[in-house]
């Protein structure tokens, strides 16, 4: 396995703290919100988060690649596309713009393809989560590692919803109404990155949604997995940060998360 430049970890570590630090002095002040949709949200804050980072990146790795929420992701021939950064400058904006404390900033570096370099920071909680491919996964430098429970009925579970669920809410609803039915309780609060960071640190047992974006998940995906989770497609397929469609767990759940997310759409297939 290829030895990561510490420099690339220093640098994910960087932006995502200087990210919660503008987030944090903004937030539950006055902000500029704009739609991108009739549910999708964007602030002030937001863009001035991305700028922040686009401009670090920039400075830092002049030829890297950068795919990020808010502003315009441009293709060229002079950008090393060996070395993408994958960044959400608020992930939980619509939390952030109602004053309800829950939301991070969430970094990724996909390295050839493969994503090796992951942070997510809750600026509320001070939560620092970061891991790198093959060395582990930690919280404020302490070690991560995924629950141990072996069964739905003893699960808490968590999703999130997509922007067009006002047009898709059934699909969504007979999912989550079965996975009620068979967990201990369900939970929906509006950050995948950090939704993903509590299955890593088995405060969730598991994690799956739908309608999602590369800088949703890229970061999280790794942090779960080297924190001896599970990640795949909700097709139960290899995890791709472009599909859109994950389920995470601490890997004994994975199976039944599957098998209870294919008897939903053979249903709705059949009915």
């Amino acid at each position: 396995m290829t030895e990561i430049d510490p420099i690339f970890i220093a640098t994910a570590k960087e932006v995502v703290l200087r990210a919660g630090e503008i987030q944090m002095a903004n937030f539950g002040s006055a902000v500029t919100v704009n739609k991108k949709g009739p549910i999708d949200l964007v602030t002030n804050v937001d863009l001035e988060v991305e700028s922040m980072f686009r401009e670090l990146i920039a400075n830092r790795f002049l030829t890297h690649t950068i795919i990020a929420e808010e502003l315009q992701n441009e293709r060229s021939d002079d950008r090393d596309e060996s070395h993408r950064w994958i960044f959400d400058p608020i992930d939980g904006t619509v939390n952030f713009a109602h004053g309800l404390p829950f939301f991070c900033a969430s970094l990724a570096l996909e390295i050839n393809g493969i994503v090796s370099v992951g942070a997510v920071y809750d600026p509320v909680r001070k939560e620092l989560f970061t891991a790198e491919l093959g060395a582990g996964a930690r919280l404020n430098s302490v070690p991560l590692s995924v629950s141990l429970t072996d069964s739905l009925i003893d699960a808490l579970l968590c999703t999130g919803f997509p922007y067009d669920i006002h047009q898709t809410l059934q699909k969504f609803i007979d999912l989550f109404g079965v996975f009620v039915s068979r967990a201990q309780a369900v939970r929906r609060f509006g950050s995948a990155a950090l939704d993903l960071c509590s299955v890593a640190a088995g405060r969730l047992d598991g994690f799956w949604e739908e309608g999602l974006k590369q800088w949703d998940t890229a970061a999280g995906s790794l942090i779960v997995e080297e924190a001896g989770g599970r990640v795949s497609g909700m097709d139960g397929e290899r995890f791709q940060t472009n599909a859109g469609h994950i389920v995470a767990s601490n890997r004994l759940l994975h199976d039944e998360m599957l098998r209870t997310i294919r008897m939903v759409a053979e249903t709705r297939r059949l009915a």
